[in-house]
């Protein structure tokens, strides 16, 4: 078997990476009850109609995480998956206030992560850094304190914040504050924007939140002086090409408009977003983008330009890429259903 390219994942949202038996195991021990009791049944439960069943469906399986044991759990699992598809580097994404709503404490959620991270890269040789994501829908104050949590932890591998869920009912501008403070206390911002909502939700991802990366960001496509910007300002978008036709912001693999936000010269990096959810891995979503046109080095070399860690691991990244024989590098072509 042909090793797998190196690849750099900046999109992965640690609480959609679970797979089925996983969460039927997780949702045991806490005796948590899940509306489906079978690994088939939870991945038909994952055949999702749009964008807020997607979001229906996630509460309510991701609920079932409650430990730090269960956090820790879940990074470690995703770290030796990713690893297996030719990972070296990840910024994964976890939503603590949506726990904390439940009654899990802020340590015990952050702790965990981050004992996770740091497993990870004893275990299965991959760096984890982490961007904890602010629920749209949360109050100001829910949202100033993921922040604060998220600084209290930035020596241990978290790195910013992100805004995420409901992109069309919650536009970024009301967050403002939250993301001012972030840049206060040192922390990155690295807002959901342009997924299912149009450009207004990338420029004011950009102009109030001061935007370092766009997660998705694929509607930049529909306003031409918008695209341009984003390509003249190095924003590194982080594609999702199975997600967004799993969640259906795009009708058809063909449809996609990665070609054409590469072609505009916006950076695009390629991760899978929630690849348990939605029946994706790394490789297959490497393999959508490149079906697209992109070079796999060239979506590695995006992925190291927007990543937010420190000097010496970007130039141990750097020098990985350089040191891989990229000519070498033949995908299989394999069909996406």
């Amino acid at each position: 078997m042909t090793e797998p390219y190196p690849k750099i994942e900046l999109h992965v949202h640690l609480e959609g990476t679970v797979r089925p038996r996983t969460l039927l195991e997780i949702a045991k021990r806490n005796d948590y009850a899940l509306p489906v009791e079978t690994e088939e049944e939870l991945q038909a439960l994952y055949d999702f109609r749009d964008f807020p069943h997607f979001i229906d469906v996630w509460i309510l399986t991701t609920n079932a995480l409650r430990t730090a044991d269960d956090f820790r759990q879940v990074v470690t699992d995703y770290a030796q998956e990713a690893a297996s598809h030719g990972a070296v580097y990840l910024e994964a994404i976890f939503s603590p206030a949506e726990r904390v709503a439940r009654g899990v404490g802020w340590d015990e959620i952050f702790s965990g992560y981050c004992d996770g991270a740091q497993e990870a890269r004893e275990l299965h040789g991959v760096e984890v850094r982490l961007t904890p994501d602010i629920y749209r829908g949360c109050s100001l104050g829910e949202a100033e304190q993921v922040v604060r949590y998220s600084a209290a932890y930035r020596e241990r591998g978290v790195l910013g914040v992100g805004l995420g869920g409901l992109e069309a009912e919650f536009p970024p501008e009301p967050y403002e504050p939250a993301f001012t403070l972030a840049r206060q206390l040192g922390l990155a911002s690295v807002p959901h924007a342009g997924e299912v909502a149009g450009p207004p939700s990338i420029r004011g991802a950009l102009e109030e939140l001061g935007a370092d990366r766009i997660r998705h960001g694929i509607r930049a496509v529909d306003d031409s002086g918008l695209l341009r910007e984003v390509a003249d300002r190095r924003i590194v978008l982080d594609i999702c090409p199975i997600s967004n036709l799993r969640t259906r912001a795009v009708a058809s693999l063909e449809e996609h408009p990665l070609p054409k936000l590469v072609a505009a010269g916006a950076r695009c990096s390629i991760s899978t977003d929630d690849p348990a959810m939605f029946g994706t891995d790394l490789t297959l979503d490497s393999e959508a983008a490149v079906s697209l046109g992109l070079d796999p080095r060239d979506f590695y070399e995006a992925g190291l330009e927007g990543a937010l860690c420190d000097d010496e691991t970007k130039a141990r990244l750097q020098s990985t890429g350089e040191g891989f024989d990229w000519d070498a590098v033949r995908i299989a072509e394999t069909p996406l259903r």
